[in-house]
């Protein structure tokens, strides 16, 4: 597999990965909570390594993405003392836990690829360059693979819950009322949201993750008003802009994961704008 297909295929898989969450995400209207487990999973990133040595270890994505959790148990938490309100929970912990992980690069891991350039946007072009290979043959990145995991993880979750995640996401009252954990449910959800977030952080990084997370099904919602349309018109988009993104940044000599998200907000855009003149007619 040449360089380009095994860093185009790795592109589209990451960005089909973060989307498919991301059709339950908009709904419950928790992306600024996976912006907060973005940043956060970036310290456990940084404990795992300590512990592990390995960047690639799975003892070191589970560990980040329990770390990503503790965002949303830190802000029910302080949710439920009634001394902070709104969104405010979220600020306190996440930007917490992203000083402790800059300051444990900067103290301990300066002598490893972990500079904040690429902890911020990410690097899929780099990703791209360690090789999977069997018996000679070329068989593209290895990251193509985690992301693929990842990605049939999602599915396979997804399948399993979906009647009572939906329930629980669009009334939780009455979900409650038919005897569906929708607390354990919701935190099940969010952990598999925070292994996506710990996989994609080598190419997207704690910024742009969250591009991939939530841009794609927001603009999904503008057009479907029923779920399967929903599901499809997303991951329809995550890959329309993953392919564009890719082939732009390609041509300018740019980064993928930017690119990606530039073309992301563009695609926003330009559907919020041929809805609302739509409507207006």
């Amino acid at each position: 597999m040449t360089f380009i297909l095994g860093t185009f295929l790795l592109a589209l898989v990451t960005a089909l990965a973060c989307a498919l969450p991301g059709v339950f995400i908009v709904p419950r209207r928790s992306s600024m909570i996976v912006d907060g487990i973005s940043h956060a999973v970036f310290p456990g990133i940084v404990v795992g390594y300590l512990f592990t040595h390995d960047l690639r270890s799975p003892w070191l994505i589970l560990g980040a993405a329990l770390a990503g959790l503790l965002v949303v148990l830190g802000a029910e938490w302080f949710a439920a003392t009634g001394l902070v309100a709104g969104d405010a929970p979220q600020g306190l912990v996440f930007p917490a836990l992203f000083a402790v992980g800059i300051i444990l690069v900067t103290a301990r891991l300066s002598h490893i690829h972990l500079d904040t350039h690429t902890v911020l946007v990410g690097d899929l072009n780099l990703a791209s360059f360690d090789r999977l290979t069997f018996g000679g043959l070329d068989l593209g990145p290895s990251y193509l693979y985690v992301m693929l995991a990842i990605l049939a993880l999602n599915a396979a979750f997804l399948a399993a819950v979906f009647p009572r995640l939906t329930a629980a996401t669009f009334d939780p009252v009455h979900a409650r009322l038919l005897g569906i954990p929708v607390r354990w449910l919701g935190l099940a959800f969010m952990f598999t949201v925070s292994l996506t977030v710990t996989a994609a952080f080598h190419a997207a990084g704690a910024l742009l993750v969250i591009a991939l997370l939530v841009t794609p099904a927001a603009t999904a919602q503008l057009l479907a008003t029923r779920l399967a349309p929903f599901l499809a018109w997303t991951l329809l988009f995550a890959l329309l802009g993953a392919g564009a993104g890719f082939w732009i940044a390609f041509a300018t000599d740019t980064a993928t994961s930017a690119a990606m998200a530039t073309v992301y907000g563009a695609m926003f855009l330009t559907v919020l704008l041929g809805t609302r003149r739509h409507r207006l007619r």
